[in-house]
C-alpha cells in the first residue's frame, strides 16, 4: 500500500469540499489507479476528471505515470476564460 497526496484546485476543489487529500492505492499503482479511486472516493468528481491533467510531483504526467510513495499528485481542471 502506498500513500499519495493528491491537491485539489479550482472546480475540483469547489467539487470536493477539500484542497488536499491522502490517497491509499494499492502498489504498483499508476495515474489510472489514483482517477479510479479519486471517482469512487468523490463521485461528483466523475466527468470533470475526465479533462483534468495530473501533475506528479510538480510534472505534468499521463494515466501510464507511475506513483511511489509520498508522491504529490495535483489535479488541475480544464481553465476557462472570458
Amino acid at each position: 500500500m502506498i500513500k499519495i497526496r493528491v491537491l485539489f484546485f479550482a472546480r475540483a476543489k469547489d467539487l470536493t469540499g477539500c484542497g488536499e487529500f491522502e490517497a491509499a492505492l494499492e502498489s504498483p499503482a499508476t495515474i489510472r489507479e489514483l482517477r479510479a479511486s479519486l471517482a469512487m472516493r468523490f463521485p461528483p468528481l466523475i466527468s470533470l476528471l475526465a479533462g483534468c491533467r495530473l501533475a506528479r510531483n510538480r510534472e505534468l504526467g499521463t494515466d501510464e505515470t507511475p506513483l511511489s510513495q509520498g508522491d504529490e499528485v495535483a489535479i488541475l481542471p480544464p481553465v476557462s476564460g472570458g
